[in-house]
Formats: C-alpha cells, structure tokens, sequence
C-alpha cells in the first residue's frame, strides 16, 4: 500500500500498514526487515516458527497419528470423563468457529493478493499448525477449571493462569483483550456481512433484514449456552462440511483437464521470486506467503488461541486424545475444505472477464472475495432456478451455513475472554457472571444486526490485526509450556506443575 503524493494517511492507509507489517514486514509497500533481498514478516515469522519447534519436539506427532486421530472420531461421539459435551460435538463446535468466511472468501482474497501460489502457504500454515492445535487441545484439557456449580471451563487462559502461575496474570489479560477485539470484528463483523451477502445473492432481502433474521437466529441458540451451541454444531457441521466438499469435486472433476496447470501455478507462485513492477527482489514470494499464512491463520485458527476455549468443555480426562481432536480440526478446516475451494476457484473455466477482456478463470477476473467463489461454482453449475444458477446456490447456502454456526462458536470465545476479565474484579461472584453472559449475548446479536451492513475494506484489514493481538500471548504460553506439552504427547495426563490457589471469586481455583 502506498499514499499518493501530497495525500494525507487516511485511517485505512494507517491500518493497512499496520497490518502489511506485522503480516508481510512492509510499509507503505516497502519492505522493513530483509535478508538476502527477502523481506521478514514478523507474524509469519514467529507463528511458523513456534509451530516448527512444536512439529519437531513432537517428532511430527500429527503426520504419524493421523490415522489414529480419525479412528478417534467415532470413539468420540460419547463422553468419557468429566465435561459438558462430547469430545466429538467439542470439535464439531471448535470447526463450526474455523469453518466460516475465510473458506470461501478468504481463500479468493488469498488469490487475489497473492496469486496461486498462496495456497502453498496455506497448506504449510496448516500442516504446522496441526502440531499448535494438538498443544492447544491437549494443554485445554489438562489446565481447565471448573466453576463453584460444576460447569467445566477452559482456554488460553486457564492454561496460562494454571499452567504458568499468577505471575503471568497479565498474559492472561492481554490475551482476553485481543479475544474480544478479534470476536467483535472476525468472529462477527465479518461474518454478519457475509451472511447479509448471501441471503441477499439467494433471496434478494436488504442487507440490514438479513443482518436482523441472523441476529434473531443467533440467539435463539447461543441464550442456551455452550450445549446448545455444541449440539446445533454436532448436527449442522459434519452435514455441511461432506455436502460442501461433495460439490466443490464435481465443479472441479467437470474441470478435471485444467487440475496439472493449477497445481502448476500453486508450486511455481509459491517460490516466484521475481521482482514485482517497481518492486523489490522477492516480492511475488513475499505476497504469497503474507496472504496464505495470514488467511491460513484467519481459516483453521491454528496457536490463535480460540479452540481450546471450544475443546476444554470436552467430556474426556485424556488431554492426548483432545490434541488429535483438536489437530484434525486443522486439518479438515484447510487441508480439505479451504483446498476444495481453491482448487474451484483456479481450475473451473467460465465466461469470466477482466479489464473487458475475456479470461479463463475466476482468479483472474475482476471478480473479488466471496463473488470470486461463487462465480466459480456458477461456471461449473450454471443450471438457473429462477434467475440464480445452481452454483451460486450451493456457494451462498455454504456460506450462509458456514458463517452461522461461526457466529455461534465466536460468541463463546468472546463470553469467555469477558468473564475471565470479570473475575478479576474482587468481589465477582457466578450470579454476576450469568448476568454478564447474558449481557454479552445480547451485545453480540446487535452487532451482527449493525456489522451485517458495514462496509468491509476497513474491517477486514483489522481482522489481520486482531487476530495478530490474540495470537502473540498465546503463542508465548505455549511455548512456555511446550514441555508439558511433548509430555501429555507421550500420554503423561498429568504432566506438568499445578498452580492452584483458593478464592473467593470464580473459579475459586487461582
């Protein structure tokens, strides 16, 4: 991003530096941090960095019990410890929070920034970070708290005050703070919008009315709390996930002469390390691995911290089998649905233009974000019903699907962060929690109904932000708390050091 000359900053042009730098080491479009011509993006940087030091001191513990983690999935539908809900509607509730905007739109803004070769990245992101999610559920089991009435709790912050002691409270802290900022604008401002948007392509209804008809829906489930959350999840997620990808490989099977030049153009964009137009050396490269690992982060949510928030509610005492559950969620999150989408995305052929000139593809069109997606669908489906093509239909119901069951999960996660805020306040009591939960539930619903129509040029780039200002705290605590981690890998449930002190707030537990 670069100011016109003369030009003063607008708010955006300061966000967006902001996060060019922390996601692509760049401002104002030119590189900060270099070696050998090759800009350093911090973010990127550190979150591949303590998912490698994670991926090796497990000895690649997710590649080797992969097969075993998916075994795990039917041992899973029925509890086995203490909990709230099953290990399985645990993941079903953690994917409902990772399968949303970012796996249609996200993946197109992915492209579109960095060209095909982002979705390498994007696969990297994930396989890195299925050893961040198994530290994620495995240490949300091991560090969970339970309330004065028996509900079982837990996430970043339990493992952070539990596992690492009150002197570390302000890590805690800081992590809830970057909770909420990243629950109010990517866990529901950008899904109330996408929501809007797809019942508008479907039904042709105001963006404000499907912003209300959302709001209304949301809270019909969320006023039950995280049971009701985690059994809507159970029963929508694993439906719209097989139907979803059922599709995306038909679109792509009719496409099938087109599949050796994609994956051709992913592998090439990947390492393109030619100078971009008045750019510096590495700068195609540079752009790839920004967008994909940064929308890799935005998709699977890998060592931001937000699923073991989802997986400490599990009926399980085994923090080993949690991790798998927590790592597969990864894996069909980007491995499977976010590369479905792309490969649509890149390999379907249709009346697509660009500049007025007509294109093969819809990445290379003047198509943007979710458009992108389902233009793609449509090409590969242009049967209409009514006026609308069947591909359309299928892209908009996913994402409708998808992004309702996000808004579900995410207000948890924000619940969460603003509880545990709450019960630092001496004198915080459980009656004064449901209240807050209450009032929380009812802020959330309104935001939708107010972010459903907003404008998202803005919010998206404060999307990288925050999810940049969840990440940091949590990446820190598990890397402090890795060893514990290669423990509970070996099936040492109780690895680790306990920091317990009694009190007369909640959780009475530290």
């Amino acid at each position: 991003m670069t100011v016109a000359p003369g030009a003063s900053p607008s708010l955006i042009d300061h966000v967006t530096n902001v996060s060019d730098f922390i996601w692509g080491g760049t401002w104002n479009g030119d590189p900060v941090l270099t070696i050998g011509g090759q800009v350093l993006p911090p973010m990127t940087i550190i979150l591949l960095g303590v998912g490698l030091w994670f991926m090796i001191g497990l000895k690649f513990y997710p590649i080797r019990n992969m097969g075993s983690a998916f075994a795990g999935l039917f041992k899973g539908r029925k509890g086995a410890g203490a909990g709230e809900i099953s290990p399985f509607a645990a993941l079903s509730t953690a994917l409902s929070g990772q399968v949303g905007t970012g796996n249609l739109a996200g993946v197109a803004t992915a492209i579109a920034l960095g060209g095909p070769g982002a979705i390498f990245w994007m696969w990297i992101t994930a396989l890195i970070g299925m050893a961040l999610a198994f530290a994620e559920g495995s240490l949300a089991i091991r560090y969970r708290e339970t309330t004065s009435d028996g509900t079982y709790r837990g996430g970043p912050m339990s493992y952070i005050m539990m596992g690492l002691g009150p002197k570390w409270t302000w890590l805690a802290i800081l992590f809830c703070i970057g909770t909420l900022f990243s629950a109010l604008v990517t866990g529901n401002t950008i899904q109330a919008n996408a929501v809007a948007d797809g019942l508008s392509e479907m039904f042709g209804i105001e963006e404000w009315m499907g912003g209300l008809i959302t709001a209304v829906a949301v809270f019909v489930v969320i006023i039950g709390g995280i049971k009701a959350i985690g059994n809507v999840a159970e029963k929508i997620v694993p439906f719209m996930a097989f139907a979803y990808v059922a599709m995306a490989t038909i679109a792509i099977l009719i496409n099938i002469q087109d599949i050796p030049e994609t994956f051709s153009r992913i592998f090439g964009g990947a390492f393109n390390t030619q100078a971009a137009s008045g750019g510096f050396v590495g700068a195609a490269i540079a752009l790839a691995i920004r967008a994909g690992v940064a929308r890799g982060l935005f998709s699977n949510e890998a060592g931001q911290g937000s699923t073991p928030i989802a997986h400490a509610v599990a009926q399980t005492d085994d923090p080993e089998q949690q991790g798998r559950m927590a790592m597969l969620g990864t894996f069909i999150d980007t491995i499977v649905i976010c590369t479905m989408t792309a490969l649509v995305i890149l390999t379907v052929e249709g009346p697509f233009n660009h500049a007025g000139a007509a294109v093969k593809h819809a990445w290379q069109s003047d198509l943007q974000g979710f458009a992108m997606t389902s233009g793609a669908f449509a090409a590969a489906f242009p049967l209409a019903v009514g006026s609308i093509p069947i591909g359309t239909l299928i892209a908009s119901l996913a994402l409708i699907l998808f992004v309702f069951t996000t808004l579900l999960t995410w207000s948890y996660y924000g619940e969460r962060a603003i509880t545990f805020l709450y019960d630092r306040v001496p004198g915080s009591t459980r009656k004064g929690e449901r209240f807050l939960h209450i009032s929380w539930r009812v802020i959330w619903c309104v935001v939708i109904f107010v972010g459903s129509s907003q404008d998202l040029t803005l919010v998206w780039r404060l999307g990288d932000i925050s999810n940049a200002a969840m990440a940091l705290p949590n990446l820190l605590a598990l890397a402090l708390l890795s060893g514990v981690v290669f423990k509970l890998a070996k099936g040492q449930r109780k690895a680790g050091p306990d920091h317990h002190r009694a009190t007369p707030e909640e959780p009475e537990e530290y």
